[in-house]
């Protein structure tokens, strides 16, 4: 999304005391949904799970109610440092609704774009849960992971994301004893992009060295980072769409320090130890034009069935990942990714082949070589990853990168520009906030399973 030794090394240092507290003023609890696992042939269970709000998004606060951080910055007397921050501060529960405009209804969740309440919220990141206390872990590899989504309330500038990450399924709780809170309020969240915006990382609150974002009253970013592995099954809005693998030479949790993180926010963008641009298939950026969007062959004012196959060398579980292959189906008919139209870049798949030829004729660096392809992403599959759901603009790149020509300096006839036909000067947070403030995303129907086992031919 274009979103290590050290690291343990640094958090040994951290004093012990200090821990990720819980709140009591509101009770936390989870809006129940449900998912279902599938075997060959079709037969499929249905689970009964529920999610929760990533802790980026809560209101975190001293023992006597007292905020911890405001806007974007914290609070100099509660939060002065790490350590004492983590001890002074708590994570409450959620209000799904009135705050977060997060709704669920037996196998499905919205989410709302704008919710004013007390204050303004933007979006939600949400993380699946087996139960109150553990993420769901998803391994599918050699197997198929199949969604609904309606896409139809997201114009440009705007991104639907799901997508699976090596989160520890219970937030870290047990890897790192001084969060207290752990998966049960969101915690652990880590992607390829090492986000430094995260307030709390491992159990250490991120106050040392935060700089306030200049453009996004709610946001900055510290020292610290939370890097894992990355695998975007949809990134998309109602004009373009991509899937994208992102991996990381460890794929599980870590975290890094400053440039040391890669990503947006060090001075190094590939200085990290994942691949923060994967691997992207966008039929658009690939020379279909006609195929995604307003009454395209994949028709966005609808409800659209996503499938995502991870194909093994022996098609096996175990095996070695060398494909993802996407497929639609809408109107009950099953519709193939649309086919590469640019020179040198064949297929309508993301495999080495692809991705290799990808990098090379759109002259993009190859950090998803570099950290271990299609190999290392398989690596992280096979292990689990836990599923986020989630709704977002962008402050850094206005998602040209996503929905529009990017970057804006290069001509957009240039192979690997052009993305999705939103205009270049789309896309500002400020404006599609105000634009578009009753903007949604609808997500259901979560299905896992064997290849083909999930939809209807």
């Amino acid at each position: 999304m274009y979103r290590i030794l050290k690291s343990f090394i640094l958090l040994s240092l951290i004093n012990i005391s200090l821990s990720q507290k819980i709140g009591k003023l509101t009770p936390e609890v989870h809006p129940p949904m449900t998912f279902q696992t599938c075997s060959e042939g079709g037969s499929c269970e249905t689970i009964q799970g529920e999610v929760v709000v990533d802790a980026n998004w809560r209101w975190v606060h001293s023992a006597q109610g007292q905020n911890c951080y405001t806007g974007n910055t914290w609070n100099p007397t509660i939060c002065p440092d790490d350590a004492t921050c983590a001890e002074n501060c708590y994570l409450d529960g959620a209000n799904y609704e009135s705050v977060y405009g997060v709704t669920t209804s037996e196998d499905s969740v919205r989410l709302n774009f704008v919710t004013q309440s007390q204050g303004k919220n933007i979006g939600s990141r949400l993380f699946l849960m087996s139960n109150e206390s553990n993420y769901q872990l998803f391994h599918v590899l050699g197997k198929e992971f199949t969604f609904d989504v309606d896409v139809s309330n997201l114009d440009c500038g705007l991104n639907g994301a799901l997508y699976l990450v090596s989160m520890d399924s219970d937030g870290g709780s047990a890897r790192f004893p001084t969060n207290e809170a752990g998966a049960k309020y969101g915690t652990g969240y880590c992607d390829a992009q090492c986000p430094r915006d995260l307030k709390f990382i491992s159990g250490s609150a991120n106050v040392d060295g935060w700089i306030p974002s200049s453009n996004n009253p709610n946001t900055g970013y510290g020292n610290l980072g939370s890097c894992c592995a990355e695998m975007d099954l949809w990134e998309a809005n109602n004009m373009a769409t991509a899937v994208t693998p992102h991996p990381c030479d460890t794929s599980s949790q870590s975290v890094c320090k400053s440039d040391d993180c890669g990503g947006a926010a060090s001075s190094n963008r590939y200085g990290g130890i994942c691949d923060p641009d994967g691997c992207d298939f966008n039929p658009y950026r690939m020379g279909n034009t006609s195929f995604f969007g307003p009454k395209k062959m994949i028709d966005t004012n609808s409800v659209i069935t996503v499938v995502t196959q991870f194909i093994t060398d022996d098609g096996s579980s175990d095996g070695k990942l060398i494909s993802i292959k996407r497929l639609y189906v809408q109107d009950g008919k099953v519709i193939t990714q649309s086919v590469s139209t640019i020179d040198g870049v064949e297929g309508n798949e993301v495999n080495e082949e692809f991705c290799t030829n990808q990098k090379k004729v759109f002259g993009d660096e190859d950090s998803f070589t570099k950290h271990g392809g299609l190999a290392k992403m398989g690596e992280a599959l096979k292990d689990g990853m836990v599923l986020v759901l989630s709704l977002w603009d962008d402050y850094q790149a206005n998602m040209l990168w996503l929905d529009s020509s990017y970057p804006t300096t290069a001509s957009p006839t240039t192979p690997g520009v052009a993305r999705g036909s939103c205009p270049t000067t789309s896309g500002v947070p400020t404006e599609v906030e105000q634009q578009y403030p009753n903007a949604y995303v609808v997500y259901s129907n979560i299905k896992v399973g064997p290849i083909d086992s999930t939809y209807k031919k």
